[in-house]
């Protein structure tokens, strides 16, 4: 089922990814989502980005995934995160990147360390394909 929300830039979480220390705790996508809440509400900078869980994105080898996107722009799958508050940080800094961006595409160079290495795919927008 489709559930309706804010067509706006955004970061859609696995709430239901595994880590490989979830045997006695919360799943790792349930943590991710949670520390990027957490993150997002300390920070007014973060405020034009929602975070949005959705229970599995199909990138199971790769858990803790999110997907970034934001209308018009290229999204981008990006994967294997510690639920924790740094990748949270560095998600959400990307994501603010990303909105800013004319097409989506954030010049290497001002990645977030926290960042590189975690990316799956890149999807286009509707409409287009990327030259």
């Amino acid at each position: 089922m489709l559930i309706p929300v804010e067509d706006g830039p955004a970061i859609v979480a696995c709430s239901t990814c595994r880590s490989g220390d979830d045997a006695t705790g919360p799943r790792g996508g349930t943590r991710l989502v949670a520390a990027l809440r957490a993150v997002k509400a300390s920070d007014p900078a973060y405020a034009g980005v929602a975070v949005q869980a959705m229970p599995c994105l199909f990138a199971c080898q790769d858990s803790c995934t999110v997907h970034l996107r934001a209308p018009g722009k290229i999204g981008y799958v990006l994967g294997r995160f510690t639920p924790d508050e740094a990748a949270a940080r560095a998600i959400l800094d990307h994501a603010v990147l990303h909105a800013a961006s004319d097409d989506g595409q954030v010049p290497y160079k001002s990645w977030p360390e926290g960042v590189k290495g975690h990316f799956l795919t890149r999807t286009p927008p509707a409409g287009f394909v990327v030259a």
